[in-house]
């Protein structure tokens, strides 16, 4: 009996201290199960912000692209506004271009016609008197006539030996009846005395004008709507009215001839056809 006792005491002893080692074992094995669980647990937390911030990325490239989208059609509707306005700026150089270019031929022909008219003039009234000058001023044609060949001192009654002068410039503008023709008078600045009929010199340009038109449309046969009548007083000497030789040159009369560009060229065209034409000749100043 006493012996069974004795076993049964080592048996439940030997059972106690068999339990503490698996406890104990069980215990190291939680300990490791649960710094495995922890360490996971930081992992997945590391994972979660990674994951946060790589959807952060994610969004901010995605509204990126999409602000390049948007970025990409406007620079295409900005391209096409550019082109748009590059191709209507090379049609606008396109028409200015040609404007130029029928400004210059416009200006081509008008130094022919400005040509034609002084060798017409010269070949009709001629340069052998030196009270005759047909010139230039600028690009109408005048022929100025001095006033000692036009009338007396002081008075609006033309002379015949002018009346000859008159009818050769009559004899241009009939023949070419698109001409425009201003008489236009000039006088010194000496004061009028001694004629009722005349109230300064404004009065006595304008009758000396109107004394010539009225010999070129009646006496001439110029048609009188081709006729302009100017009267200039002293204002516009050529040159200082200090001497009587001044004075003198001041005293004029300018016949302008003011041609229509299409008709004379026209006949700047026929003259070329003519044999012996001379378009070229120099300008008497």
């Amino acid at each position: 009996m006493k012996k069974i006792m004795i076993t049964l005491s080592a048996l439940a002893l030997l059972t106690s201290c068999v339990s503490k080692k698996e406890y104990a074992a069980l215990e190291a094995k939680n300990k490791e199960t649960q710094d495995l669980l922890n360490t996971c647990t930081v992992k997945l937390n590391s994972c979660l912000e990674e994951k946060a911030g790589l959807k952060a990325t994610v969004d901010g490239l995605r509204e990126t692209n999409q602000h390049l989208i948007s970025t990409s059609k406007d620079m295409t509707i900005l391209s096409t506004k550019g082109a748009e306005n590059i191709e209507k700026a090379l049609e606008s150089i396109k028409e200015k271009d040609l404007k130029i270019t029928r400004m210059q031929d416009a200006l081509t022909k008008k130094d022919s016609v400005t040509l034609a008219v002084v060798t017409s003039l010269k070949s009709v009234v001629g340069m052998d008197d030196q009270d005759i000058e047909i010139n230039v001023d600028k690009g109408v044609v005048f022929i100025s006539i001095s006033d000692k060949m036009l009338f007396k001192s002081g008075s609006y009654e033309v002379s015949d030996k002018a009346k000859g002068v008159l009818a050769k410039v009559a004899k241009v503008v009939n023949d070419k009846p698109d001409f425009e023709c201003m008489v236009e008078g000039h006088t010194d600045t000496d004061v009028l005395k001694g004629n009722a009929c005349l109230v300064d010199n404004w009065d006595l340009s304008v009758k000396r004008s109107t004394s010539i038109i009225r010999i070129l449309s009646k006496d001439l046969g110029v048609n009188p709507a081709q006729l302009i009548a100017a009267g200039r007083s002293s204002y516009v000497p050529l040159v200082a009215n200090d001497t009587p030789e001044n004075k003198s040159k001041n005293r004029r009369t300018r016949i302008y001839v003011m041609p229509k560009i299409d008709q004379f060229y026209d006949m700047v065209e026929k003259k070329k056809k003519k044999p012996g034409s001379t378009t070229s000749a120099p300008i008497q100043k």
